[in-house]
């Protein structure tokens, strides 16, 4: 299927699903703007990326949809290149301002999920119903909620481009991480696929893969599979799961000791209080075999008894 186009004064930079993808608006004064930055294994890839496709322009601007670690690793790496924050600022939804510029590893998820991020201050908080310029044009700025409680699309009524973050994606949409911790979110979840709905975009630009135009499709297949969780939440709790073991995978390109995924999987805190929700029976390295034989049986991961390794 052939890209939708895109306005002249936008890019987008996709990558493999470890990280977001970068919206990159080019600005009339000559400088750039980066929506979302990608994971911080993959920060100097970003920076290089990003200073070829500006050709000398001043990235003036870092703007997250929301604060899990693929969407916003990238974030002081970037900023270290383009002048420091005097320089380059950093704007992320309003609700998770106060966390950012305290740096609380626990309010943004990282502890909790064992992932990475390098720390970084923001400038302003963008709340839901304000303008974002990027790429020369006014985007507003819409609620998310679902996946993350605080996340931001941004919608350019113009061009009728939707930058989606994680609310929704061709073949789906981002776990919906608040059901994991037993704070209902599917209703959100809803209603953020009902306001994509209300927006009609032409073109949505997703946090990862590749831009499409057959939103409706797209809506059809997203509310399939909310209804299918909803219907079974230990379904959704299992795929929750699966994602989070798989993402640890792909941030090695070698195999990693099975007993080390294994630790890893025991000390990350969500993956307890998952396992004491929905398994309360079953204990962790039983969940733990269970999870990684369904990502086998997948094609996601290979396990040859001593060690695993990324597939698919």
């Amino acid at each position: 299927m052939p890209q939708p186009t895109l306005p002249p004064t936008l890019a987008v930079l996709e990558r493999g699903w470890l990280s977001a993808n970068s919206v990159v608006g080019f600005e009339a004064d000559g400088s750039a703007t980066v929506v979302d930055t990608g994971y911080v294994q993959h920060a100097p890839q970003t920076v290089a990326l990003l200073a070829e496709l500006l050709q000398g322009r001043a990235l003036r601007r870092i703007v997250n949809t929301h604060l899990h670690s693929d969407h916003c690793g990238g974030n002081a790496a970037l900023q270290a290149a383009h002048g420091g924050p005097q320089a380059c600022a950093i704007e992320v939804p309003a609700g998770e301002l106060d966390a950012v510029n305290a740096w609380d590893e626990d309010a943004l998820s990282f502890r909790a999920t064992a992932q990475r991020a390098a720390a970084f201050r923001a400038v302003r908080g963008i709340a839901a119903g304000s303008t974002v310029l990027l790429g020369a044009r006014p985007w507003q700025a819409h609620a998310a909620p679902g996946h993350d409680p605080h996340a931001l699309m941004l919608f350019d009524p113009a061009s009728g481009v939707l930058i989606s973050g994680d609310a929704l994606w061709q073949d789906g949409f981002g776990v919906i991480f608040p059901e994991l911790r037993g704070e209902p979110a599917f209703g959100a979840q809803r209603d953020t696929l009902q306001r994509i709905a209300a927006l009609r975009p032409r073109c949505v630009i997703p946090g990862h893969g590749a831009a499409f135009s057959d939103v409706d499709a797209a809506l059809q297949r997203a509310r399939q599979r909310l209804d299918a969780f909803v219907a079974d939440p230990l379904r959704h709790a299992r795929h929750g799961v699966r994602v989070l073991l798989k993402f640890h995978l792909m941030q090695h390109a070698e195999a990693l000791p099975r007993a080390a995924l294994r630790q890893w999987f025991a000390d990350a805190p969500l993956l307890a209080e998952v396992a004491r929700r929905f398994w309360p029976q079953q204990a962790l390295p039983a969940l733990f075999d269970d999870t990684l034989d369904a990502l086998c049986r997948a094609g996601a991961a290979r396990d040859d008894g001593l060690s695993v390794a990324n597939a698919g």
